[in-house]
């Protein structure tokens, strides 16, 4: 059983990452709009990780015998200046959830709740993969800005990116 602070800031980390999740199908739409499929499928693919980490964190709550509080997930940022606005904006996401993740393992050990720092682990590795994809995606953009060809090369690439559910426990 989790106490009750670390049960409000587990169900706040819940609607972090269905925000972040809301937020990288507003990108997909972007990129849709300006006819860079394989960008937006990159995205949703991003999308699809970020609600798997949410239900992940609804699956741990009930495990531990908490209650869910589902709360209103904010309206994403829906329009951006370039393919590279949006992966800056993806690499300081990435980042500030890799603060929030940070914030949760102090908040557990302050807690003592060795169980839930335990499971916050999975998410100390997952951001750093997290942060670097986003980082490899944004140099990507970056030369791709360069060249005539770029943006259609790396949008093919982009678009070869598959959704692989994690399934370690």
């Amino acid at each position: 059983m989790v106490n009750a602070k670390m049960e409000e800031a587990l169900n706040k980390q819940l609607n972090a990452e269905l925000y972040s999740g809301y937020l990288y199908l507003s990108m997909a739409a972007y990129f849709e709009e300006i006819d860079l499929g394989g960008f937006a499928n990159w995205m949703r693919v991003q999308a699809q990780e970020e609600l798997s980490h949410g239900m992940r964190f609804y699956d741990y709550i009930v495990q531990r015998g908490a209650r869910v509080t589902l709360s209103e997930i904010e309206k994403p940022q829906s329009s951006w200046e370039s393919p590279v606005d949006v992966f800056e904006h993806v690499l300081s996401h990435e980042k500030t959830v890799s603060g929030l993740i940070d914030d949760l393992v102090d908040l557990s050990i302050e807690e003592r709740d060795h169980s839930t720092n335990n499971f916050l682990q999975w998410f100390v590795a997952e951001q750093v993969e997290e942060e670097e994809s986003a980082s490899s995606a944004l140099n990507k953009v970056k030369l791709a800005n360069e060249s005539s060809n770029g943006l259609f090369l790396v949008d093919s690439d982009f678009g070869t990116r598959v959704y692989t559910p994690d399934t370690s426990e």
